[in-house]
């Protein structure tokens, strides 16, 4: 257990943070489960206008802090691509 007020005090913050992180961590990954959902049962339009909303809380989630940059930009491509890959097979 902590002593020192100053001790405590890191304990209440990394508390606050880490509930802050984790629930904007759950909505990045409640709007990219909405987009793979749209991709999978939308039509590309409905699954374009998915990702772009995905894109955004991803951006905001990484300009938080709350995970890395490559980390956002590796997930924004990964997407992306399964769009690319549903437009093609829909021109098709």
């Amino acid at each position: 257990m902590a002593h020192s007020t100053s001790a405590r005090k890191r304990i209440r913050q990394n508390a606050k943070h880490n509930a802050r992180n984790r629930w904007r961590k759950a909505g990045m990954r409640t709007a990219i489960k909405g987009y793979l959902d749209k991709l999978a049962h939308g039509t590309p339009d409905e699954a374009a206008e998915a990702l772009r909303t995905a894109v955004s809380v991803i951006d905001r989630t990484a300009s938080k802090g709350v995970i890395h940059r490559n980390q956002a930009d590796r997930r924004k491509s990964r997407l992306s691509a399964k769009l690319k890959v549903k437009q093609g097979a829909a021109k098709a």
